[in-house]
């Protein structure tokens, strides 16, 4: 890709998040949707390409009324919104589309009008992971996250700061659903979900949804609002079954993923300001910090845990309280996007003065994918 070929001209959330009993899954992609293209001050009918997860692609389209000429409905857990902004971006330097529109809708809590899951059980997974009772995400992470803890030191008390930092930057959020301050006391008491998972260190269950709407840069400044350019993306896979991580302190996709992110950005760690890293349970930006080399391997932990990610630090992550505080509806990509997003227009109630860059990095499943998104609001 070029970098700042394409910018984001349209962002928004669904008109409610937490609890909403009163719109289906699809109902939630088309109330995302229009608000993010009257973020934009576009209508349907501008949009020539659609992408979405965890929803039949087609089906979002025909429901919005759109007859695409380009579609994507890759599906490959909560990552999936970043993979599709690159390929959004190789879609649109090619000139397969004009105007694209990425959409998320979730009723993770409502459970209303659901359909099927966010990435399908893969077929390895069945045959040799379910059978043991290996069946749900609080279950599956403990396995990698043990051997992480034995080998590289990251203590309980260390993934517990990282619920307790990202709530303090959930206080600055209007719409995050929970804002009061925890200790790292309320984390280790709270209730055990799967060792050494606790309550508070595991993501919400929440409905909502997000939507993007992305163009070429030389159109962007026609829009309403301040273009924030992709500058870099990457993407990356390892295994649908994650007790075959070839090494579980640390992510190979992740570091597919972001290497290439910083390649086709053209930047250094010291260049990003701001850094989203999708956090479905307490362990994830610590793998993150780590695999995207912003510090050593078995550093992660201890660098959360020292303040260096928190409000006032040197690389404030997760601005919006993550899926931890923030919101978590299953597949929690889009979310981190939007704060990016916000992070880069210079809008967000948990601002980072002078920010320039931002990255924003998803995970797939566990560990089974990636993707990487640079951001930028300098084309």
């Amino acid at each position: 890709m070029t970098p700042n070929s394409v910018a984001i001209v349209g962002a928004a959330e669904t008109t409610e998040l937490g609890r909403i009993p009163t719109l289906s899954q699809i109902g939630l992609h088309a109330d995302a949707a229009l608000n993010a293209l009257a973020d934009a001050g576009l209508t349907i009918q501008d949009v020539d390409g659609v992408a979405t997860a965890g929803h039949n692609a087609v089906e979002v389209a025909h429901y919005l009324g759109i007859a695409p000429s380009w579609v994507d409905g890759t599906s490959v857990g909560g990552c999936s919104f970043m993979v599709h902004v690159r390929h959004a971006v190789a879609a649109l330097e090619a000139g397969l589309c004009r105007t694209v529109l990425i959409t998320h809708g979730e009723s993770g809590r409502s459970k209303l009008g659901r359909y099927g899951p966010s990435i399908a059980p893969a077929l390895f997974d069945q045959q040799f992971e379910q059978p043991y009772g290996v069946t749900a995400p609080p279950n599956r992470f403990t396995l990698p996250v043990l051997r992480k803890m034995k080998d590289d030191g990251l203590t309980e008390e260390q993934l517990a700061m990282v619920a307790v930092v990202q709530r303090e930057w959930a206080a600055f959020h209007p719409r995050a659903s929970f804002r009061d301050p925890i200790t790292v006391e309320d984390v280790l008491n709270s209730r055990m979900i799967a060792w050494p998972f606790r309550l508070l260190m595991c993501c919400l269950v929440t409905d909502g949804g997000g939507a993007l709407v992305l163009t070429t840069a030389d159109r962007a400044k026609d829009f309403p609002t301040r273009p924030v350019y992709v500058r870099g993306v990457g993407e990356g896979a390892e295994t649908p079954v994650v007790s075959q991580m070839k090494d579980f302190g640390s992510s190979a996709a992740f570091r597919t993923s972001g290497r290439l992110a910083f390649e086709s950005a053209g930047i250094a760690h010291s260049d990003v300001d701001h850094l989203m890293i999708y956090d479905a349970f307490a362990h994830l930006p610590v793998y993150g910090l780590e695999d995207l080399g912003f510090v050593g391997r078995g550093e992660g932990g201890a660098f959360i845990a020292e303040g260096h990610t928190r409000p006032g630090g040197r690389l404030p992550l997760n601005t919006n309280g993550g899926g931890l505080s923030y919101m978590h509806s299953g597949m929690y990509g889009m979310y981190a996007l939007q704060e990016g997003v916000r992070q880069m227009r210079g809008v967000s109630p948990a601002q980072v003065e002078g920010a320039k860059i931002s990255l924003v990095h998803g995970v797939g499943g566990m560990f089974a994918a990636s993707g990487t998104v640079v951001l930028s609001n300098e084309a």
